[in-house]
């Protein structure tokens, strides 16, 4: 009997040995191979458990995948148990197979997810609960103690969101919780750092270590400008409030608050608004000063009309505390009446004027107005070297400076004017010999202008102890103080802030300088408001009742000239077959680049040529009498005339950008006059000039040269580098342009009045070969 047993036990062996062999997935008995194929099953919708959920975009839970790895373990484990019990031939391989699913789809794939998983929500979401608690309290201390535990973690411990497999899953856990982590930590990056730096320096001091103290928080002050904004970052409110507080404790110094505009150029309609900037600052800062930097003169038919008188009526309304003399407010030196308007707008201001480098001595309209000395009881209507002002109990020196190029670019007559670096430092020194530490210069001089004559950046190099430059002549648009820390041979010096608000009342400037009790600036804010933004004040508003109409009624004016047949102002309307102003040449393009040139000779006789952009022509001028509504319709911005120095090489590159788009329209084409130019537009963009020709003074033209220097006019949009010319924008940095501060519809209306009757043809000035 027993023998018999043991027969059948080795048949049954033997069959289920062939069965097992007979394939891979083949095994001895249904038993084994539900036993394997259930735990390969259940080891893939372990995996599929976060897998297929991410791939709809949701986040699996740990707590809802535990269930599916306890069985994927389970079963695994049975499985691998029941495959090494067995008598298969080929179980080595089936295990393998098997330890290799179980290796892919657990040991790397749902174990680690869910250590990520429960790692994130046990370390990451609580940090970032906590940083949100403490700004919402803005409680910095709990801000920085949690974001050092925050930056802790993403240092050392978030390569664990990294670890398992399924990218749908790893970058929705990435996206869920350490990108936000990143950015809160990039984000809390700077103001904690202002906060420990602060936090440090009230404790140095509370030590009794005062230098050491305002030496951390002057490493601050940069910082200041990449903090978030309020609107990001609510907190940062608090944390500037705590650094302001620690900075009094330190060094118990003075804050000076200015407002300031430069080169409003008789734009008279902007100064209701301009009055509720003011207002409103003043508002918060009762004792901030209102600057003039300049250029109040020409520009407008308000200054044709009235001279200066519409502006300062206005201005009176605004309460000034001092200005300084732009180039243009000596441009009727040469009328008969000379400078009588100017001395008008003087006397009869309620607020004094500065110049320490002008000699108003000679002058005869001018005479009796002008004191060399510096005053700590200035009178309004009176011109000073420099004023001393009394802010809070703290003395402020405030002296003017005037560009030199004056000169040459209007027309001073009798009035002279001396080196600006000398004046300036003699002003220095004359202020500290009178125990005065904050030193303002009111300039107009250019942020950046001609280095030949004079620009704020050199004077502020140059010359010791001149606190802050309120600019002007350049018509920058400094959205934000500049401070200048080195000195003409690159070494440090005490800072110099410098700003300056555009142009045309298009923006009140305000500053915030921070005086440590030496007198040194430790610190500095500004912003531009734009006027455009404000509300009419309403006083003002009416008394400009009184100039406006005035102004209306001569731009219905008639300049005495005829147009025979419509200038026109083509644009193609989507349409590359038509002609446009902005891609060819035009009969206004023609008259206003002619204006241009014939007035930019009168101060330069080397100019070759002038340009002028065709989207700054903005409109056709009607059949018949030409009135100076329609000029100023023509060139509305206000755009002033400049002259360039540009090699050969670098006109044409200009040239090249202005055919860059044809036959499409480009804002940035050139009209010119004294020129001619041939392009052939079947070339490929940047090698489309054929020939530039200017005309000489033989009335010949000739072929430019690529190395050799020419001058040429343009306005000051262009010149400054508008609508992409970077070439001239070189020329501009790099001191070769002249503002004249011409106004361009003004030179038009000479241009047109020249001519009498205007007729309606071209002359070939840029001419396509390809035609």
């Amino acid at each position: 009997m027993k023998n018999s047993k043991v027969k059948k036990s080795a048949v049954a062996a033997v069959i289920a040995t062939s069965l097992f062999t007979a394939s891979s997935v083949t095994f001895a008995a249904n038993s084994l191979q539900s036993v394997v194929d259930n735990a390969r099953k259940d080891i893939k919708n372990a995996s599929y458990s976060y897998v297929l959920p991410a791939q709809s975009g949701k986040v699996a839970a740990s707590a809802d995948l535990y269930k599916a790895l306890n069985t994927a373990k389970v079963n695994y484990q049975k499985a691998r148990n029941e495959i090494i019990k067995s008598n298969a031939k080929n179980k080595s391989t089936l295990l393998k197979n098997l330890d290799d699913l179980y290796q892919e789809r657990v040991t790397k794939g749902i174990v680690p997810y869910i250590d990520a998983y429960n790692y994130a929500n046990k370390y990451l979401t609580p940090i970032m609960n906590e940083i949100e608690k403490a700004e919402s309290a803005k409680d910095w201390a709990k801000i920085e103690k949690e974001y050092h535990k925050l930056s802790a973690q993403l240092k050392t411990r978030t390569a664990i969101l990294y670890r398992f497999s399924g990218k749908a899953a790893r970058d929705l856990l990435l996206d869920q919780y350490k990108k936000p982590a990143d950015l809160k930590r990039s984000e809390l990056m700077v103001p904690v750092t202002v906060y420990m730096k602060a936090t440090q320096a009230q404790a140095l001091f509370a030590a009794g270590k005062e230098e050491e103290a305002s030496k951390v928080l002057e490493s601050i002050r940069p910082l200041l400008e990449r903090l978030p904004s309020e609107q990001k970052l609510p907190a940062v409110k608090e944390l500037l409030a705590f650094v302001e507080k620690v900075n009094a404790e330190v060094n118990p110094g003075f804050t000076l608050s200015l407002m300031h505009v430069n080169d409003t150029h008789a734009n008279t309609q902007q100064a209701p608004k301009r009055l509720t900037a003011i207002k409103e600052v003043r508002a918060e800062k009762p004792s901030a000063l209102l600057i003039d930097a300049g250029d109040v003169f020409s520009g407008t038919l308000y200054f044709n009309e009235f001279k200066g008188q519409a502006d300062l009526e206005l201005m009176k309304l605004m309460d000034y505390d001092v200005m300084t003399f732009g180039n243009h407010e000596f441009d009727l030196g040469s009328t008969p009446e000379g400078h009588k308007a100017l001395s008008e707008f003087i006397s009869k201001s309620n607020f004094p004027f500065v110049s320490a480098n002008a000699d108003f001595s000679k002058d005869v309209n001018l005479k009796g107005l002008f004191n060399v000395n510096v005053s700590s009881d200035p009178k309004d209507g009176q011109i000073y070297s420099g004023i001393i002002k009394e802010v809070d109990g703290q003395k402020v020196g405030l002296f003017g400076l005037t560009t030199a190029e004056t000169a040459d670019i209007s027309s001073p007559k009798d009035v002279t004017f001396t080196d600006y670096i000398k004046a300036a430092q003699t002003m220095v020194d004359e202020f500290e010999k009178q125990g005065v530490n904050k030193v303002v210069a009111v300039t107009h001089i250019g942020y950046d202008d001609n280095p030949t004559y004079d620009n704020d950046l050199l004077l502020a190099a140059a010359v010791s102890g001149i606190d802050v430059i309120v600019g002007g002549h350049s018509h920058t648009k400094l959205e934000k103080p500049v401070a200048v820390t080195k000195d003409k041979d690159g070494k440090e010096k005490d800072p110099t802030i410098i700003v300056q608000a555009s142009q045309y009342s298009e923006f009140l400037g305000t500053l915030d300088v921070e005086f440590n009790k030496e007198g040194k600036v430790v610190g500095h804010a500004g912003e531009l408001i734009p006027i455009k933004d404000q509300k009419e004040d309403a006083a003002a508003a009416e008394l400009l009742k009184t100039y406006k109409a005035k102004v209306e009624e001569t731009s219905k004016t008639e300049i005495g000239v005829l147009a025979e047949t419509t200038l026109e102002n083509p644009r193609t309307d989507g349409d590359d077959t038509k002609p446009s102003v902005r891609k060819n040449e035009t009969v206004l393009g023609n008259i206003i680049t002619d204006g241009m040139l014939v007035k930019a000779k009168k101060y330069n006789d080397k100019v070759i040529m002038a340009l002028q952009n065709g989207g700054g022509i903005r409109a056709s001028i009607d059949a018949g009498p030409i009135t100076v509504g329609e000029i100023i319709t023509v060139l509305p911005y206000g755009n002033t005339l400049a002259t360039m120095e540009v090699t050969g090489a670098e006109l044409k590159a200009a040239f090249e950008i202005s055919f860059k788009s044809y036959p499409k329209e480009n804002g940035g084409f050139l009209h010119v006059s004294g020129a001619k130019v041939e392009f052939d537009s079947s070339k490929p963009a940047g090698e489309r000039v054929v020939s530039i020709k200017y005309k000489a003074a033989d009335g010949t033209f000739v072929e430019l040269k690529d190395d050799e220097k020419y001058v040429i006019a343009t306005n000051a949009f262009t010149a400054k580098g508008g609508d992409g010319y970077d070439v001239f924008k070189k020329a501009y940095e790099e001191g070769r342009v002249t503002d004249l501060g011409l106004s361009d519809w003004e030179n038009l209306q000479e241009q047109l009045q020249s001519m009498k009757t205007v007729k309606n043809e071209v002359e070939g000035r840029i001419v396509d070969v390809k035609k």
